[in-house]
């Protein structure tokens, strides 16, 4: 079976579940990608062209009248490709759907289409209404609206609507990070058994064989009981700065504190003047960019709490394949299905400091804990959230769309 993936890169982190696809399963997979990163990935995603054993298609990535990147001549490279399903996600799934030629191509060919999504900002449809009223509220990476309120933007988002009215009910399926999708796509009209929960993973055999390998080496920190780890692109939607102004309180009860920054991006100079201004600079250790994951994992292990301010949610899995507690806030919603109040950690208050460093020390203050939420982390990972529990979702789905019984 021909599978096409129409993604906005090569994002290393997935790259490792679409080698097993390939490898495992008997599928021939194969992903359409920019020829530049064009804007459909976000600033400092890492992406990673060397370690992949699938197919790749690097095509021109152009914007359509709204803004949003689409694929210049898509439907001759499917013509080459003769793919029998393509999973395609946000944004290019507008142009899929609003072009005559792709559309008249995938329904004259008999091939399966299958959105991919987390759904993270998406709407119900009765509340769409309301939602997008306050599209000043919505953010992007940068924390900036993502639109100003006028009437091109309530006129832009109406018309969005109406068409992902039509468009979630025309692809075959739909294979998504959350259990919220049940309740948004099917108020659009998507029948339930159209909808599949796939989860999010890394590759956690890759990182649970790394953990393995990094036992017997040596600390690659001085040890210290309270130290913090945030791993992560360094944009403000990561909220790095909230962790960086809570330390002064988690500081004043565990004088130890030390919180590490693994990660690199924009924001990186104004998180250590944010530092060196409250007067903890000595307390914040800048790593930078890490991602083999034996590396990775040796400051994970220097650690003793991962801790996720903002949006995101593959770090999550990272640092609980390397059995530590979580706290978070609401971040794209795949926190929900990995942390659990006081079993693997604490879901913090959005944007709320002092509730934030009051999750943390709590934490922090109980070693015992640290080890038994710790060990939770891992469960959940070994069980519930992991690489194969995608594989089969993704399985399902293509069985599912192709009438082949799993």
């Amino acid at each position: 079976m021909k599978v096409v993936f129409i993604f906005g890169g090569l994002p290393h982190y997935y790259n490792f579940i679409l080698n097993k696809l390939n490898d495992e399963t008997g599928l021939d997979v194969t992903v359409f990608h920019p020829e530049i990163n064009n804007g459909s990935l976000g600033k400092s995603v890492h992406q990673d062209k060397k370690n992949i054993r699938f197919n790749t298609v690097a095509l021109e990535e152009v914007k359509d009248l709204f803004g949003k990147n689409y694929f210049k001549n898509l439907v001759p490279k499917l013509k080459e490709e003769k793919p029998d399903i393509i999973v395609i996600g946000w944004p290019h799934i507008l142009n899929f759907y609003s072009s005559p030629s792709i559309y008249t191509y995938i329904k004259a060919n008999n091939i399966k289409v299958i959105e991919k999504s987390i759904p993270y900002q998406l709407p119900s449809l009765q509340d769409a209404p309301r939602f997008y009223r306050n599209i000043d509220k919505i953010l992007n990476e940068n924390l900036q609206p993502i639109a100003t309120k006028s009437s091109w933007s309530t006129l832009k988002y109406w018309l969005l609507t109406k068409f992902r009215k039509f468009q979630f009910r025309a692809v075959d399926a739909h294979v998504c990070y959350v259990e919220d999708a049940y309740k948004i796509y099917q108020s659009y009209g998507v029948k339930r058994e159209n909808i599949f929960i796939i989860y999010n993973s890394p590759d956690t055999q890759i990182l649970l064989q790394a953990s393995k390998q990094i036992e017997n080496k040596p600390p690659i920190l001085p040890p210290n009981p309270h130290r913090i780890i945030h791993v992560g692109r360094l944009v403000k939607w990561k909220k790095v700065h909230l962790l960086i102004d809570a330390l002064p309180d988690i500081i004043e009860k565990l004088p130890a504190t030390e919180l590490l920054i693994v990660g690199s991006g924009p924001e990186e100079e104004a998180l250590a003047k944010q530092a060196a201004s409250l007067g903890i600079s000595k307390h914040v250790v800048f790593v930078g960019a890490v991602y083999e994951p034996t590396e990775l994992g040796r400051y994970l292990n220097a650690s003793s709490l991962y801790v996720l301010a903002g949006t995101g949610g593959l770090s999550i899995n990272d640092a609980m394949c390397f059995g530590k507690p979580i706290v978070c806030s609401e971040c794209d919603g795949t926190e929900k299905k990995l942390v659990r109040d006081n079993y693997n950690g604490y879901i913090f208050e959005t944007d709320n400091v002092a509730d934030l460093a009051t999750k943390i020390i709590a934490v922090l203050s109980d070693p015992l804990n640290i080890n038994k939420m710790g060990e939770n982390s891992l469960d959940i990972i070994k069980n519930e959230v992991n690489e194969n529990i995608v594989i089969e979702g993704y399985l399902r789905a293509f069985n599912h769309v192709t009438n082949k019984k799993s």
